[in-house]
């Protein structure tokens, strides 16, 4: 039973909602975002609330029904509050630049990482470890992050490299060194 999907999405104010079948377009303070949906969903608008109800109790039916209702939720949210996260990187000579719509990592590597930023994006780098991804679709910035993360993840050993911030990166010991075994 999805109890997700039987919740209503309450619309804020300022917040315009356009249902056409299986097409859901909201638009808000900080952008607009549209999606289409399994047609199987019917999204119902009605008296600031926008529902979403299923056909039957199928398994599939019952798992579209709350992951369509999370989808659009986020899309809500993310045109009234919107979404961020933020990296930091770690390492000795490691360090972030902004050159335009660009994203210039000096990662170690024998060349500088450049990355372009995705339309509908805000990328800002403070000082030069801390990276901040700011947008209304949180799939597209979660993915982003996710990919500047994945040029260089943490390593266990000394911890270099771009983590979420405030990720926790378990440490390994290192060689114990010296002893032979025999």
């Amino acid at each position: 039973m999805s109890r997700i999907g039987k919740a209503a999405i309450a619309i804020p104010s300022g917040v315009e909602v356009k249902v056409s079948g299986a097409q859901v377009s909201v638009k808000g303070a900080k952008g607009q975002l549209e999606a289409s949906f399994p047609p199987q969903i019917k999204a119902v608008l009605s008296d600031g609330q926008l529902k979403f109800e299923r056909p039957d109790e199928s398994k599939e039916s019952r798992s579209l029904h709350g992951m369509v209702r999370a989808l659009a939720n986020n899309m809500v949210k993310g045109v009234t509050e919107g979404f961020s996260k933020s990296l930091e990187i770690q390492g000795v000579g490691y360090r972030a630049d902004m050159k335009g719509n660009k994203l210039a990592l000096a990662l170690g590597l024998s060349h500088p990482v450049e990355i372009d930023v995705p339309k509908g994006l805000k990328v800002s780098v403070d000082g030069t470890t801390n990276v901040k991804i700011e947008g209304v679709d949180k799939g597209l910035v979660g993915q982003f992050a996710a990919n500047i993360r994945s040029i260089r993840p943490p390593e266990p050993y000394k911890g270099k490299g771009i983590r979420y911030l405030g990720e926790h990166v378990r440490r390994k010991v290192g060689k114990a060194g010296g002893t032979t075994g025999a």
